[in-house]
């Protein structure tokens, strides 16, 4: 999907048709310099003069969904309350940009004429006003239009509006239902779609068993070349990743045909199928879908969001989940890890294919799956959790290394990690909040982009950063309690 933002100026009829013109042309010269430096598109709407205008621009962004936010500026002085009715009408995610079109203030050629065409600091704390007396959700961002550092803080902003435009998009595919017993991957369906705008629903495994069985030989032969291609094939056992390679093109087959971005599936239903989906699931990862094991739909849909939020659309992002600690004092460490789902936008090297006996779950035959070890930066992990009542995001800081040991008789994709502040410290932390062992690692997407989805889709918001502390953290909760349950 094309995703652009909308450039919408503030000012009045006050000044005169020469300023309005001159508002006009710099609001075009701004826009066009940003859709250079942005990772998308900045287009310039209209300047801003009445109720009508606002109104009018606010309900064409709801229903343009090429829209993905509104960036407001005010040039001049704008009253705010005729920007009531398009503000408290907006769905859209929303930046007020405070800027200004000069950099510094001209000594000598400052003069009324200067003032009355350059308010931004007049007009944005009024703007700033109601977007606060209307208690609605918006970034503000200051800084001048031309300066690096805005343009990083508003590419930020901009992919975690583009995560809010893939949620409202976002439809799952669950393959089975989740793993029995489990509490935390349950969750209310309802209630995600109205918060979040996400379509959960289940197709039958056997439906996959039946879809499989159309696939050709042809198309195996040609999805193979592609594995071999992009990875190195370490194993004989060519009919495994045969097999991967069908259940790969028919899991995507009835995706692409429901417009799913995200599946899930279980180890405890596999109807029908030899193997579990493993380098089939690693390899629709990398094509930008999401996954969730063990019918985790959450984690599934986000793993798809985050992947949109990163670089190009498709970032390093990625199915995880915490399996072991290494607890040698100095050297604490977590293992992050799946059976056979993790994705090679992950890897530190050229992933490799290779066939080993799974033993969990109904696997008739050894599935294949990418092994390979997670690239070394910082990193967050996130999970979405159900409250009951209301969600709650959950995100750490993480720093990835290395891993400290070769783990030769693990085959399976890891990712080491320090946890922030450290790692008992955050274990505690991340217990005390409930976080979920399956999450979605990111080397693309940050804790401050995370906290802008939260706010766009007004859920609740927690971090996990090197300052926080279990006292800090018990305090924090029971406040946020409180206050959501005031809501």
């Amino acid at each position: 999907m094309k995703h652009v933002f909308w450039f919408i100026v503030g000012s009045q009829f006050l000044y005169g048709e020469e300023t309005l013109k001159i508002v006009d042309s710099r609001a075009r010269e701004m826009a066009a310099y940003l859709s250079d430096v942005l990772p998308y598109p900045v287009e310039y709407k209209v300047t801003a003069k009445t109720n009508r205008e606002i109104t009018d621009t606010v309900r064409e962004a709801n229903y343009d969904t090429s829209c993905a936010g509104l960036i407001t500026w005010c040039h001049t002085f704008s009253p705010s309350k005729m920007w009531i009715d398009g503000l408290r009408d907006l769905q859209k995610p929303w930046c007020h940009f405070a800027t200004q079109y000069n950099v510094e203030i001209p000594n000598e050629d400052i003069d009324m004429d200067f003032m009355n065409l350059n308010q931004a600091a007049h007009g944005d704390r009024e703007h700033g006003f109601i977007g606060a007396r209307l208690r609605k959700p918006r970034k503000v961002i200051a800084g001048h239009w031309k300066d690096s550092r805005v343009h990083k803080r508003l590419a930020d902003w901009m992919k975690a509006a583009v995560g809010v435009s893939v949620s409202k998009n976002m439809k799952v595919m669950r393959f089975g239902d989740n793993m029995r017993e489990v509490a935390v991957t349950e969750g209310d369906k309802v209630e995600a779609q109205i918060k979040l705008g996400w379509q959960v629903n289940t197709w039958a495994v056997g439906d996959l068993v039946k879809e499989m069985d159309k696939v050709t030989e042809e198309q195996i032969d040609a999805l193979v070349k592609e594995y071999e291609s992009s990875y190195d094939v370490a194993t004989d056992n060519t009919a495994a990743i045969r097999y991967q390679a069908k259940e790969e093109i028919a899991i995507k087959t009835m995706m692409d045909r429901e417009g799913c971005m995200a599946f899930s599936n279980t180890f405890q239903d596999l109807y029908g199928m030899e193997q579990l989906p493993g380098l089939a699931s690693q390899h629709l990862m990398s094509l930008g879908y999401g996954y969730g094991g063990e019918g985790d739909w959450k984690v599934s849909a986000m793993t798809a969001i985050m992947k949109a939020m990163g670089e190009g659309g498709n970032g390093s992002s990625a199915f995880m989940e915490d399996y072991t600690y290494h607890l040698v004092e100095g050297q604490e460490y977590s293992l992050g890890a799946h059976m056979l789902e993790v994705c090679p936008s992950l890897a530190s090297g050229k992933p490799r294919i290779e066939t080993h006996h799974l033993g969990i779950g109904m696997n008739e035959k050894d599935p294949a799956r990418l092994v390979f070890e997670g690239k070394e930066g910082k990193a967050i992990v996130a999970s979405l959790i159900d409250m009951g009542g209301r969600l709650r995001l959950i995100v750490q800081d993480i720093e990835c290394v290395k891993p400290i040991m070769p783990m030769p008789n693990l085959p399976v994709a890891r990712v080491m990690w320090r946890a922030m502040p450290d790692l008992l410290t955050g274990v505690e932390c991340w217990i005390t909040a409930g976080g979920a062992h399956h999450t979605v690692l990111s080397y693309d997407v940050t804790a401050e982009m995370m906290r802008d989805f939260a706010n766009m889709l007004d859920i609740e918001f927690v971090h996990i950063s090197k300052d926080t502390t279990p006292s800090s953290l018990e305090d924090e909760l029971f406040i946020k309690d409180l206050a959501w349950k005031l809501r």
